[in-house]
């Protein structure tokens, strides 16, 4: 009998005053008698529209029925056949405004836990069983063709997989020194602990996925160099890595960081573990992080863990209309983080040595709608006041890296730099070249990379299939 409770089942989580002074997960998982208990809230209705909601079509109505009824390992081999990252996804998915939206429990209180569920699934069968013999009970008949793909984020690394799984002889080249792109170089540990990553790319590379590391497309290789090695197809799944800047006075100052920066040397060199990794991150008491989507939710949180006393979110915009989860920014709040809302950053202001001593900022009002339907943030005259702070984070955005499109001039894209590739398949302009993710849509989520991904395994398939197809007539 279904579990007719408004509410889902609660996630357990640390004390807010003991995590925001380590990196340690922030929710801890449900218990198995947890699990069952959210699953038996699902109706199992007959249209299924959380399906329609996921980006990877996860079979979520058959999986959370097995959590009902304890088949752990028969919901992971469900969520798995569409679904390679279902740990990660679990965790950093935002399935609030996605499959749990569409939920029909939505309608009367709260969704199901997808999310939740599917974060469990995944975790008890690392603990539990060899996802290896999970993953490949069936045998593939090995193809003879060969797919490159750039960059080992979430949108190549469901790509890689994919055509793994149909045979392909896949080889991933990633520019960093570790696999896994913003999955361990943007998102924090305390978010997503790095060695569930590892896990989750290490069954990637068990599918027979051939990752090169430290190797950047454009200048230690480029695509002529990929063609003479017998690559039929390319997907370039090269993420958003390019930060944006403010463009105001000050900006070159020290101790003015990108969020990228930043959170590639917290999470990838591992500055939180500083000096057992020799990667310091230099820290005011009083840290400004400009921004209100879900990098500056996570370069404030981190910044707080590392030791700083004040942590302060400046965004020129109202609180209901920050871009972050709801969930990041009420963990945020939860561990001391300040928000400095409708306040918009002029300069930043610096000593005669060249640090940063303060951001002078302007009080912001909303005005008329602009183009977008929202109100324009319109500044307050006489309103200008100074921060005290010696370290400002610049989070507004990133942009898609140019260096691919500087060694392959005839590949289109936009004026801001995004590679213009097909909705539905990722193809290019480019015959056999592919692209998704990020690097396509600019910074997006981690399941819509997903996506991506998966569609233009799809897309590379049918091509190379209608390639051999018309080589043999």
């Amino acid at each position: 009998m279904a579990n007719m409770s408004k509410i889902k089942v609660p996630m357990p989580e640390q004390d807010p005053q003991v995590r925001n002074k380590q990196f340690q997960e922030v929710a801890l998982g449900y218990t198995e008698d947890m699990a069952v208990e959210e699953a038996t809230r699902c109706l199992n209705c007959k249209h299924k529209p959380c399906i329609k909601g996921c980006p990877v079509s996860v079979q979520i109505p058959e999986f959370i029925s097995l959590v009902a009824n304890k088949d752990f390992e028969g919901a992971y081999k469900k969520i798995t056949e569409t679904n390679s990252l279902p740990a990660i996804c679990g965790r950093v998915c935002p399935q609030e405004t996605q499959c749990e939206q569409v939920c029909v429990r939505a309608i009367k209180g709260e969704s199901v836990g997808i999310g939740r569920l599917e974060r469990f699934v995944a975790d008890w069968m690392m603990k539990n069983k060899n996802k290896e013999e999970v993953q490949h009970t069936e045998s593939v008949e090995k193809k003879s063709k060969k797919v490159a793909v750039i960059g080992s984020g979430p949108a190549g690394l469901t790509c890689a997989g994919d055509l793994a799984k149909m045979g392909y002889q896949v080889t991933i080249f990633e520019a960093f020194h570790t696999p896994g792109g913003v999955l361990m170089y943007g998102i924090p540990e305390f978010r997503l602990p790095k060695e569930l990553v590892q896990a989750e790319i290490d069954q990637v590379r068990k599918l027979g996925v051939d990752i090169k590391t430290n190797i950047v497309v454009g200048k230690t290789i480029d695509f002529n160099d990929l063609k003479e090695a017998g690559y039929e197809a390319i997907f370039i799944g090269s993420g958003a890595g390019l930060p944006g800047f403010l463009g105001i006075e000050g900006e070159n100052l020290n101790g003015v960081y990108s969020a990228n920066e930043f959170l590639t040397r917290v999470n990838l060199m591992k500055a939180y573990k500083f000096p057992e990794y020799d990667t310091p991150v230099k820290l005011a008491k009083n840290v400004a992080v400009v921004g209100g989507g879900n990098v500056a939710m996570d370069a404030a949180r981190s910044a707080k863990r590392l030791g700083a006393e004040h942590v302060y979110i400046v965004y020129r915009r109202s609180e209901k209309e920050l871009p972050a989860r709801l969930e990041e920014v009420h963990h945020a709040k939860e561990e001391g983080i300040e928000f400095r809302l409708l306040n918009n950053p002029v300069r930043i202001l610096g000593t005669e040595d060249g640090y940063v001593k303060g951001m002078e900022c302007i009080k912001m009002e909303l005005g008329e709608p602009d183009a977008s339907g929202r109100r324009r943030p319109v500044p307050v005259q006489g309103s200008e006041f100074v921060l005290d702070v010696g370290t400002v984070i610049v989070a507004i955005g990133q942009s898609p890296n140019p260096l691919i499109k500087k060694t392959v001039p005839e590949l289109e894209t936009q004026k801001w730099g995004g590679i213009i590739a097909d909705e539905k398949t990722g193809a290019t302009n480019i015959p056999g070249v592919f692209a998704g993710g990020d690097a396509v849509t600019g910074a997006a989520t981690v399941i819509l990379a997903m996506g991506a991904g998966k569609e233009s395994a799809k897309a590379i398939d049918d091509y190379l299939s209608k390639k051999d197809s018309n080589s043999q007539v």
